[in-house]
């Protein structure tokens, strides 16, 4: 059952709520930001609704139920816990309070003090009748849930009584016997869990705080001042109406609670708590007591009560209203309903809910408690800001997933100084950059603005000359051009230029001829410039060269009517010096070849002529004549 809820809008993870749940059923993640809720470790305590200062954490509520049941027409009973005497200093008679209740549409309205008296009289006989075996009173449902959830090896001490709450449902359906709703008014949060543990002739239907019958008040516009008095329904509880005090039922069950000779200890609050079950675990038997323990403060504090009250005032109030009772109190008829009722059986079984994990390795703890700057030594001690009672804890929580080391008072105050000389350091760089880029910045318009003067100018020149340009995209669309080359196109393009300046923007395939527009799709596919290339164009003949800009993407064109005179001058006179250039070149080359040529033949000649005198002196001398001289 879910019993508490949490409002991450409303959170401001302050992680008060962590730090006073007992069984720690409020985690914080390591990967998630807020508080998360373990409803099956949560024991119902309401300890974290009070702590809560923003409101974030709330209770289930069983209000609309209660008002489904009123609405109904089957008969209802309200049963009122004792502690509503403190619950409403404001209301100077019990007996308003009860017609109140009335008002609402219950038929009855009975008090569980009865039930604490039945109760009482079953752990009288325990403690009277005492065969070595001490229990832990079952009346608190925290407890109840505590031990089954996280010390499952005490169930067994647990009284097999049923709580005063039961016991009272199973009486008024006992005496009205009809088919009834029962409603539980009272201050306690996990009596809404306990209710849902019990069906047939101890079923209660509902479960509604204090603070949600204030609310149901306010609903009705029911008032004291506009009601009569009206006392509870029977049977008449008697001392039970001592219970929201801590040693009330002890007392209402006239139980001996001498110091020397007592043999049962009441204790509450959540530290209190908490302590009586370690102490009552390992030493019991040194101890030799029963323990009554209730988390709470008394009930009369409980968490469905009003946040304001005070604890001795309630104190006050109650005893105040237990004496005025007693004034008027007819024994005779109690004793009467208590044979009538004692009979009924107030027994009941636990179950082991074990929720404990499984203690991490040392190492892993180790490795926690070095992360959050912890030595081995040093883990037994703690400032308990982070909800545990030492470093070794909060060590051992990280490592079963239930908290983070976010929640180290000292760890996040070392992160946090390390942080600012971080953020301090990275401002710095941020500043210096931002100089940079206001630097940047200046140069940039400057060089903007000089960029946009060349533009101008350079659109101007262009402008001027009397060739025609243009410069167009990969998709043929004009991105710039100049009065002669729409001139050039004729009155098709002039008309254009009238809506669209410049023809930007225009597609240049449907101004111009295919052969024409071939030349610029070459020139951006090939990336190669065609130069002082002639076509027909009309009956115009322009000498066109197309050039690249930006690879595959811009390409201009520079274009030329031939039959403008000074174009045509200026083509004649290139054109003849090109071709005297082409023929000098030729007559150079002649000229080469021949001189190469008669080189050779000279050459040629001249061995041909040495060959031939040496030839000659051989036949002057010849071997015979020298022999004959000799």
């Amino acid at each position: 059952m879910h019993l508490i809820e949490i409002d991450q809008q409303k959170c401001v993870r302050c992680y008060a709520c962590v730090r006073v749940c007992p069984t720690k059923a409020i985690a914080v993640m390591i990967n998630e930001e807020y508080p998360k809720i373990l409803h099956n470790r949560c024991i119902g305590c309401g300890g974290c609704i009070r702590s809560c200062s923003p409101s974030a954490l709330s209770h289930i509520s069983d209000i609309q139920k209660a008002r489904e049941i009123l609405a109904s027409e089957t008969p209802s009973v309200a049963i009122v816990d004792p502690s509503i005497s403190g619950e409403f200093p404001d209301i100077t008679d019990y007996r308003k309070f009860v017609t109140m209740i009335r008002a609402l549409g219950f038929k009855y309205v009975n008090e569980v003090s009865f039930g604490v008296d039945l109760i009482g009289q079953i752990y009288a006989d325990l403690a009277q009748n005492f065969k070595g075996k001490y229990h832990l009173l079952s009346n608190c449902p925290s407890l109840v849930s505590y031990i089954e959830k996280f010390h499952p090896d005490l169930t067994d001490n647990l009284a097999p009584v049923v709580n005063p709450m039961i016991a009272t449902a199973m009486v008024v359906r006992e005496k009205y016997k009809t088919p009834l709703n029962v409603v539980f008014i009272g201050p306690c949060i996990s009596a809404k869990h306990d209710a849902e543990l019990f069906s047939d002739s101890a079923n209660i239907n509902a479960v509604i705080t204090f603070n949600e019958l204030r609310q149901l008040f306010e609903e009705n516009n029911i008032t004291e001042s506009t009601l009569e008095y009206s006392d509870f329904d029977g049977p008449i509880g008697y001392t039970g109406s001592l219970y929201p005090l801590c040693n009330g039922l002890v007392q209402a069950a006239g139980i001996d609670d001498s110091l020397l000779t007592g043999t049962i200890i009441a204790t509450e609050g959540r530290e209190n708590f908490l302590e009586a079950v370690r102490t009552f675990k390992t030493s019991s038997e040194t101890i030799r007591r029963h323990f009554d323990i209730y988390y709470c403060d008394g009930c009369q504090m409980g968490p469905g009560t009003s946040r304001d009250g005070q604890k001795y005032i309630r104190r006050t109030l109650t005893t105040d209203y237990v004496n005025k009772r007693l004034k008027t109190f007819d024994k005779a008829d109690w004793e009467a309903d208590i044979d009538l009722y004692k009979s009924l059986d107030f027994t009941r079984s636990f179950k082991n809910d074990d929720q404990r994990i499984p203690m991490p390795p040392q190492d892993k703890i180790n490795e926690v408690l070095k992360v959050i700057g912890k030595k081995e030594d040093e883990a037994h001690r703690g400032c308990g800001a982070c909800g545990y009672d030492s470093c070794n804890e909060l060590a051992i929580a990280v490592s079963k997933g239930l908290a983070k080391p976010e929640m180290c008072l000292t760890f996040n105050l070392r992160s946090q100084s390390e942080y600012i000389k971080t953020l301090k350091t990275t401002n710095e760089k941020l500043a210096r950059t931002e100089s940079a880029l206001k630097d940047s910045e200046l140069r940039a318009r400057a060089e903007q603005q000089a960029a946009q003067e060349a533009s101008e100018i350079i659109t101007a020149m262009m402008q001027k000359l009397p060739s025609g340009i243009v410069i167009v995209n990969d998709e043929m669309k004009i991105l710039q051009a100049n009065m002669t080359f729409i001139d050039l196109l004729g009155e098709d393009a002039q008309m254009i230029n009238e809506v669209i300046p410049g023809l930007v923007g225009a597609d240049l395939k449907s101004l111009i001829p295919f052969n024409f527009y071939n030349m610029f799709s070459f020139v951006l596919k090939n990336d190669e410039n065609i130069t002082n290339k002639d076509t027909r164009f009309n009956e115009t003949l322009l000498n066109v060269s197309v050039f690249t800009i930006k690879k595959g993407k811009i390409v201009g064109a520079v274009i030329r009517d031939m039959y403008v005179p000074e174009v045509r001058k200026e083509q004649i006179l290139q054109r003849v010096n090109e071709a005297i250039t082409e023929n000098l070149e030729m007559v150079q080359k002649i000229g080469f070849l021949l001189g190469d040529g008669a080189a050779k033949v000279e050459k040629m000649l001249n061995s041909i002529v040495q060959t031939y005198a040496n030839e000659r002196n051989d036949e002057q001398h010849l071997p015979g004549d020298d022999d004959e001289t000799l």
